[in-house]
């Protein structure tokens, strides 16, 4: 009997060698991931879809035992994250905290929010207010994580259950709370130029259960799936849908694909052409950043050619400098940008009448869409006329824009 103990203790219940520990605690992290992007976010936070309440509560217990947090706590604090993005307001964004701050010390920002009572009330409202949520849950936040200590000393031995406790508890503060909250609002790749810093990534969503499309993500926020791209995976959408198809999910939303078809005569845009181009407003604004960059590379190229051909190319070559300077800077809203920056970006374009036309008009078109108290008629009228003067412009890269905001169906 004390031997069996001693067994127990030592190397647990199970007695597996390493490798199937390893593969276990893949499983068990992935499964806490599951319950984050589905559960938490996507059903809970965004009502992106519904949970029948098997699996729903399912996920509830497992991140009870393996987090220990309040479903209406996460849900209110990223639901200001949201409301409050990349301002002092904002929970944890690194344009304002910095990225070290929210990299390494993310689960204390997610702390600190949610003894704010005023966060709570204000954005917590609609989740599970029931008899477990009140007696269990709430009332005793980290028993479940002791629950879970516990089941891996009997499982896996002391010492190696303790190991993979603490690596259960580590993974969301640094997977969610730390590279999402964090690498996702500083460094990756934009499929759409959407007001918040928001940056996907990876294009493959399965370590992180698809919140690694973060920019997706943010500028469809109640969209269900987090893909856009053909070459982009969202394995959290893939669970979605095998929920569904067994009638234990719901999708209400996912993100609006864009289509096109011929393109209005001349600019006569009409009011269905309005609405998919509202609809569409992101990747509008995605792709006019796209041929802004077509531009500059233009611009550096004739003033290569210029240089080249000139014996006295010094003055050449300054406004090639220049203009290289501010690759990164062109497609960014002026109001974003520091003082010096931006006196960067004058000066660089005062080289380039074509880039200065193609930067003026990428903010005029910004306008149209914050102008929110005017009708679709005035809508209608201003993008009509923004489409006219960019093909009157003699600039091809306005154009050839002014031809794809025609084409949107």
């Amino acid at each position: 009997m004390f031997d069996s103990i001693l067994q127990i203790l030592a190397h647990g219940i199970l007695d597996w060698p390493l490798w199937k520990i390893v593969v276990a605690v893949l499983a068990m992290t992935h499964l806490t991931i599951a319950g984050v992007t589905i559960y938490l976010h996507r059903h809970q936070a965004h009502r992106a879809l519904d949970l029948h309440p098997l699996p729903s509560h399912i996920f509830r217990l497992w991140l009870w035992l393996t987090t220990g947090m309040q479903t209406r706590e996460w849900a209110a604090i990223h639901r200001k994250h949201h409301a409050k993005c990349e301002t002092e307001e904002d929970p944890h964004s690194p344009q304002t905290r910095g990225i070290n701050t929210v990299m390494w010390r993310g689960a204390e920002l997610y702390r600190s929010e949610s003894k704010n009572a005023e966060t709570i009330e204000k954005y917590g409202r609609g989740t599970p207010d029931d008899w477990i949520e009140h007696h269990v849950y709430s009332r005793f936040p980290w028993q479940g994580c002791g629950v879970m200590l516990v089941s891996n000393w009997l499982l896996f031995g002391l010492g190696i259950g303790t190991v993979v406790w603490t690596i259960q508890m580590m993974w969301i503060p640094f997977w969610a709370a730390g590279v999402i909250n964090g690498i996702g609002h500083y460094w990756g790749y934009r499929n759409f130029d959407c007001e918040d810093a928001s940056r996907n990534v990876f294009p493959w969503g399965i370590i992180i259960g698809g919140e690694e499309l973060h920019n997706n993500h943010h500028t469809y926020a109640t969209s269900a799936r987090l893909s856009n791209k053909w070459y982009e995976f969202d394995i959290g959408w893939m669970y979605i849908c095998i929920l569904s198809f067994f009638k234990l999910a719901h999708v209400k939303k996912v993100a609006p694909k864009p289509k096109f078809a011929l393109p209005q005569p001349l600019v006569d845009l009409n009011l269905d052409n309005l609405q998919a181009v509202i609809t569409h407003r992101y990747d509008v604004m995605a792709k006019y950043a796209q041929s802004l960059k077509a531009a500059h590379r233009e611009e550096v190229a004739r003033l290569k050619a210029t240089a080249d051909q000139k014996a006295a190319s010094k003055l050449e070559n300054i406004k090639l400098e220049n203009i290289k300077l501010v690759r990164k800077l062109l497609h960014k809203d002026a109001e974003t940008l520091s003082e010096a920056n931006r006196s960067a970006v004058s000066s660089a374009l005062a080289h380039s009448p074509a880039l200065q036309k193609i930067y003026e008009m990428r903010t005029e078109l910004q306008a149209i869409w914050e102008r929110s108290s005017a009708t679709r008629e005035q809508l209608l009228a201003d993008l009509q006329d923004w489409c006219r003067r960019a093909e009157e412009s003699g600039v091809r890269t306005l154009q050839d824009f002014s031809l794809r905001l025609r084409s949107y169906a």
